[in-house]
């Protein structure tokens, strides 16, 4: 019998995105799916997806949700990806806005309300036979879903009394905190507001909740799964999650090949392979050509492209720019974030026009040139829970330079003579990035072997497979069975 799996998430590629969260959320059904799963996809409906004309019909299924003293209607959309059904929770007073969490300024104010609302609706939507949705497993990711396992453990345990919930921490940094106050709103049981429970500081913190009551939580690499447990990057739930270890795993994301993959990239000027690199070379020219930069075409050119924010190590790039600059490569920088982010690059930039261009901006088809187009990809995080880019970049034979930590610990082998995928260093500091910058030019100006080390990061192979039927193994554990689909990972 197929393993009935609800995927709730507040994002999901393709019709929403502000970060790896997306990508995950919008893969692994699909993946599940290959696997033998039944899979649905429950998401908010946002502004931006009607504003990209994405096909859905109305279910006329309306739900009807408690919210502090108000009991509010929303109603449920059907659209799909790839035959896999996707339900949209529509309310317009929450979700019809420009961005989806919060503005540049900051977060909404009622970022509480909005999330409430969209995981009760979850629940009530899977509860209306019409849908004809059934979960034995619901999959929830990030703070935005994370009241979900405590109402199946509180008010919805007898709607729900054979399904498990699993609770994946995409970022610990982001718990969505609100004042206790507040409280009244969830409509859960008073005992839960404790130290025990989802209370933090005087607080409510919804993602302790996802990590006290669901039954299995995990994160996004096996090396961020250690991290968490530690005071420097647990952000204060490091106990929580220490006491929480038996049910606590790392599982590396995978990627899409089907979307990142040079052969076949549709978005890119040329395709190329390992066998034919001719269109690298083209991507690379288009590339410089579009940045309006002045260096050479056999001259180093290194991409970013993230979120512009304090953990990805943009603090230590500031200060070793002016020495990165002196090795004679060329940059591209694509991302949008945090102000003072947006004026440093824009200053640096404006400092070195011939060998930097920045684009302040999220463009999906630029991030594929980028990544077709540069020799190198740096990121140089603070800590990075799993990180995507790399795996991307490794695919389309562009060597990561990475801070080992997290994810990119994972994924990442220093290049150590050959030995490696990419480079690597440990020491959160100006000195050991640009010392690693200095090694990865110096292996490139070295044509046989930047030929052999490329091909040893083009044919490394990070699908969503592997991932997925770990996955499997989790949802079996929660379930307490081990034969719920028909392909199982190797212990």
């Amino acid at each position: 019998m197929a393993l009935n799996v609800v995927i709730a998430s507040p994002e999901v590629v393709p019709f929403a995105k502000t970060g790896g969260l997306a990508d995950v959320a919008g893969s692994l059904p699909h993946a599940l799916k290959r696997l033998g799963c039944k899979v649905s996809v429950f998401m908010p409906l946002y502004r931006e997806i009607r504003e990209k004309g994405v096909e859905m019909e109305a279910t006329g299924v309306e739900v009807t949700v408690p919210l502090g003293r108000r009991t509010l209607t929303g109603k449920v959309c059907r659209g799909e990806t790839d035959g896999i059904p996707v339900y949209f929770i529509k309310r317009d007073e929450f979700f019809d806005r420009s961005y989806l969490y919060g503005t540049p300024e900051g977060d909404y104010f009622d970022n509480l309300e909005r999330f409430t609302f969209f995981s009760r609706a979850v629940l009530e939507a899977i509860k209306v036979d019409k849908l004809g949705v059934k979960a034995d497993i619901i999959h929830c990711h990030d703070w935005q879903s994370a009241l979900i396992p405590a109402y199946i453990k509180d008010i919805y345990k007898n709607s729900f009394p054979g399904t498990k919930t699993v609770f994946t921490i995409h970022n610990i940094a982001y718990q969505g905190l609100f004042p206790y106050y507040l409280f009244s709103y969830t409509g859960l049981s008073g005992k839960l507001f404790s130290m025990e429970g989802m209370e933090f500081w005087g607080k409510i913190n919804l993602l302790k909740a996802g990590i006290v009551f669901s039954d299995i939580v995990t994160t996004v690499s096996e090396g961020y799964s250690k991290e968490i447990q530690t005071a420097e990057y647990g952000y204060g739930l490091e106990g929580v999650l220490k006491s929480r270890q038996k049910h606590l795993y790392g599982v590396l994301n995978g990627v899409d090949y089907t979307h990142w993959n040079p052969a076949t990239d549709e978005l890119i000027p040329a395709r190329y392979s390992l066998k034919d690199l001719k269109g690298k070379k083209a991507c690379k020219k288009e590339l410089i050509k579009e940045f309006s930069l002045k260096i050479k075409t056999t001259e180093p050119l290194v991409g970013i492209i993230s979120r512009l924010a304090d953990q990805k190590g943009f603090d230590i790039l500031a200060d070793a720019m002016e020495d990165i600059m002196k090795l004679d490569i060329g940059m591209v920088v694509l991302g949008t974030g945090e102000k003072k982010y947006h004026r440093l690059f824009e200053e640096l930039a404006r400092l070195h026009p011939e060998r930097l261009g920045v684009k302040i901006t999220f463009d999906n088809a630029m991030a594929h040139r980028i990544e077709a187009g540069c020799d190198m990809f740096l990121m140089p995080s603070k800590y990075e829970p799993c990180g995507l880019n790399q795996i991307y970049s490794l695919r389309y034979g562009t060597i990561p330079v990475v801070r080992a930590t997290g994810g990119l610990d994972d994924t990442i082998r220093d290049y150590k003579g050959g030995l490696g995928n990419g480079f690597k260093f440990r020491e959160y500091s100006k000195r050991a990035l640009v010392e690693k910058f200095k090694e990865a030019v110096g292996v490139y100006k070295d044509k046989k072997a930047w030929e052999a080390l490329r091909e040893k990061a083009m044919k490394e192979d990070y699908s969503w497979e592997r991932s997925a039927k770990r996955y499997l193994e989790l949802y079996d554990s929660a379930l307490g069975t081990e034969a719920t689909a028909p392909v199982r990972a190797k212990k």
